[in-house]
């Protein structure tokens, strides 16, 4: 095994370089410009994998953005890597097992998107119980002076609220919600003894006690569809379905079946199970919201990730504690 010493990053001839494994937001490139050499296999006329020969030996650290896949096969390109930063919260995109196998540090941006999060999934829900897409849709069509008033939609304050995975997104969504007069029960994999909410031992016995279930959760081989057919049976017909999470959390094909026959009575879905790809028959259906992935998306959120980022990956070079690990080796 590499000494220590074989293995740390120096800032050698200026600036570190990182790998950019597909194009940053807007701003982002600039920003980290200015500190790092950044390395971009899209703009090279190498195939990638020879992109990454030519240049493996001098990269110490990437950055993956919009869920960019970190593999056995692309650590295996990559022997001197020792740092992935993502700017997700979640990492199912990343293999963790293999990256701790090869002293390889994760990091993600921590809680830096909670508030936005949470306040997209109440958007979500508002806009399913009140049907305000569904109605924006009916005037611009010119139907109201011709087909009269859309049709009611129901009130959230007193609904029962069952919140999947009360972490810093699922606390933050709990909050909003209790100050609409909401009921809040969760399902966690502890429970937690700091808060006063319900807990269910399982996500179908929270659905079955619930009006409303909320996604909040991480994506892992235990959660992959978590909410099947039993808990959206269990849900019932007039339950509302909300995720902010990730797709695969969700039967999605089981979630689709139920719509189309009726058998629950919404749902705003911000995650799919193949993404970009969201199953056609959802477009037709009044009673569900759908939106890009966007939740985390917000002018002041790209500012703090950006910052974020950079302070991350200057931590990591300077040899300092980094600031949201998920995985870090050098304290192994």
């Amino acid at each position: 095994m590499a000494s220590e010493s074989e293995v740390e990053p120096r800032l050698v001839a200026g600036r570190p370089q990182l790998l950019l494994l597909c194009r940053p937001f807007i701003g982002l490139d600039q920003a980290l410009s200015s500190s790092f050499q950044l390395l971009r296999p899209w703009e090279s006329p190498l195939p990638r994998d020879r992109f990454l020969a030519a240049h493996a030996a001098g990269i110490h650290a990437l950055l993956s953005i919009s869920l960019a896949v970190v593999d056995a096969p692309l650590l295996d390109a990559l022997p001197a890597l020792r740092f992935v930063i993502t700017n997700s919260v979640g990492v199912d995109h990343i293999d963790l097992a293999e990256c701790a196998r090869r002293g390889v540090s994760v990091a993600n941006v921590g809680t830096i998107y909670s508030t936005d999060v949470a306040d997209y999934a109440v958007c979500l829900l508002l806009d399913v119980l009140r049907r305000v897409s569904a109605a924006d849709r009916y005037v611009r069509r010119g139907l109201w002076p011709l087909a009269g008033d859309y049709p009611l939609g129901f009130r959230l304050g007193g609904k029962r609220v069952g919140i999947v995975g009360l972490g810093s997104i699922g606390c933050e969504v709990a909050k909003r919600l209790e100050a609409f007069g909401c009921l809040i029960s969760y399902f966690s994999r502890q429970r937690k003894p700091s808060t006063t909410y319900t807990y269910f031992p399982s996500v179908c016995d929270l659905a079955a006690a619930s009006d409303i279930l909320v996604i909040t959760c991480a994506l892992t081989t235990e959660t992959h569809h978590m909410v099947n057919k039993d808990v959206i049976s269990a849900l019932g017909k007039n339950g509302v379905i909300i995720n902010v999470a990730r797709g695969a959390l969700i039967d999605e094909a089981e979630l689709v079946k139920h719509l189309m026959q009726g058998d629950i009575a919404g749902a705003g879905l911000d995650v799919f199970e193949q993404e970009p790809a969201v199953p056609k028959e959802l477009f037709c259906m009044d009673n569900v919201v759908l939106s890009h992935h966007t939740a985390i998306h917000t002018s002041e959120s790209f500012v703090d990730v950006h910052q974020l980022i950079i302070a991350s990956l200057e931590a990591f070079f300077s040899n300092r504690s980094l600031l949201t690990p998920v995985l870090d080796c050098r304290s192994l």
